[in-house]
């Protein structure tokens, strides 16, 4: 259950291809903890911005600017615009989160006899995963500063977790979810 979202984007007018007499505002939001999609029905008179946090938990007397959660989507649901900012918000959300991820290097293990969790980050190999598991024997990463100054990374390691969350969330049948919740 996600209770903090954060804004993609505001269709004040609802979405185009919707044939309803009365058209509802909507906003596109992605959950900060298992990185759900979602429509969200704003508030009457409430002003929304993108990237805002938004409380969208149960507890209706919390909801300052969201009336109700009106559906998960999926990644394929999203406008342009929510796409385009997704890579920008799961950034601030891992950077915020940086513990979480940080322990993710941390504790990730093997999958299968063949493959290990590091290994299903876009742009990690095999000679970087060896890497980061030789490092951690000599002691657990402490941020991703220190990720950085130990192993050699052909990216930041929070865009390389941004990059496996929207694989996760754009594949609908991928084999393996670290991040999203299915």
């Amino acid at each position: 259950m996600e209770d903090f979202a954060y804004i993609l984007d505001y269709l004040p007018q609802g979405r185009a291809e919707e044939k309803s007499f009365k058209k509802v505002p909507l906003a596109l939001a992605v959950g900060e903890n298992e990185f759900k999609l979602f429509e969200l029905i704003p508030k009457i008179n409430t002003t929304i911005t993108i990237g805002e946090r938004v409380y969208i938990g149960k507890d209706m007397d919390k909801r300052t600017k969201v009336e109700h959660v009106k559906r998960r989507i999926t990644y394929d649901e999203l406008t342009n615009a929510a796409q385009n900012e997704l890579p920008y918000i799961l950034e601030e959300i891992v950077k915020k989160q940086e513990k979480r991820f940080v322990d993710f290097f941390n504790n990730a293990t093997p999958i299968t006899t063949r493959m290990h969790m590091l290994e299903l980050l876009p742009g990690l190999g095999k000679k970087t995963m060896w890497a980061i598991i030789e490092e951690r024997k000599k002691g657990p990463f402490k941020d991703f500063k220190d990720l950085v100054e130990r192993v050699k990374l052909s990216h930041p390691p929070e865009k390389l977790i941004v990059a496996r969350i929207i694989e996760e969330l754009k594949e609908r049948d991928i084999k393996y979810k670290i991040f999203v919740a299915k």
